[in-house]
């Protein structure tokens, strides 16, 4: 299985259908499923995920946090596919990485301009709030990891193992296909592959299946030289 996102996409939102809304939830602002107190996660069936500062565990933890209501509140698809929107406009939009990451904008700004991406892309009630509370936590920053993590819990519960690929320019049919059975042939489970395209690394492919990155780009390539060049 082999999703992707091109830079330059137009419409990503606008051609988005309403999503079905399942279980909501009342009360707070980011609501009684997830809350932030002492920067953790707190959801509604008992778990409590406390962050830590690393990106990669926030995101894990994060992540875990958001996949266990979305399956349990019936909601896996809708969660995933705003999920897979939010990576794909991150792709297009410099605006929308700086909007993340720049300690210039508050948590409020973060949270309104986060809040009203997702209404205008009619995403499930429990992906706004959870926006929201990453917003407020002061977690925003830690979004990627967070998309890359749920990414391999949805794959892992479908029986999947996920594979993020980065290649310089779109695959072509032949290309996924004989992509997707050489990742077949090494993980031995069928992977569910997410590809995008960056022109930065000039050629080749960039595959990471969790933590694990094998770089085989033209970039990665040129980067090594230089360095044996500087060496010798």
């Amino acid at each position: 299985m082999i999703s992707g996102a091109r830079p330059g996409d137009g419409g990503t939102f606008a051609a988005r259908r309403s999503l079905p809304i399942g279980k909501r939830f009342q009360g707070l602002v980011v609501g009684p499923g997830f809350y932030a107190g002492n920067d953790a996660v707190n959801i509604s069936n008992g778990l409590d995920v406390a962050d830590d500062s690393k990106a990669t565990d926030v995101g894990a933890r994060y992540a875990q946090a958001l996949f266990d209501l979305a399956v349990d509140s019936q909601a896996l698809e809708a969660i995933e596919a705003d999920l897979a929107a939010l990576k794909a406009l991150m792709v297009e939009s410099r605006d929308l990485r700086t909007l993340l990451a720049s300690p210039r904008f508050s948590s409020e700004d973060k949270a309104k301009g986060l809040e009203a991406i997702a209404r205008r892309a009619h995403m499930h009630a429990t992906t706004i709030k959870f926006l929201g509370l990453l917003a407020q936590n002061r977690r925003t920053g830690a979004l990627g990891a967070i998309l890359a993590a749920f990414d391999a819990l949805a794959a892992a519960h479908r029986g999947f193992v996920a594979a993020e690929v980065v290649t310089a320019v779109p695959l072509t049919p032949a290309q996924s296909r004989g992509l997707t059975a050489a990742l077949r042939q090494a993980l031995g489970q069928d992977p569910q592959i997410s590809a995008r395209v960056d022109p930065a690394i000039l050629g080749g492919l960039r595959v990471k299946v969790g933590s694990r990155l094998y770089d085989a780009s033209l970039k990665s390539k040129l980067d090594s030289l230089k360095f044996a060049l500087k060496r010798a």
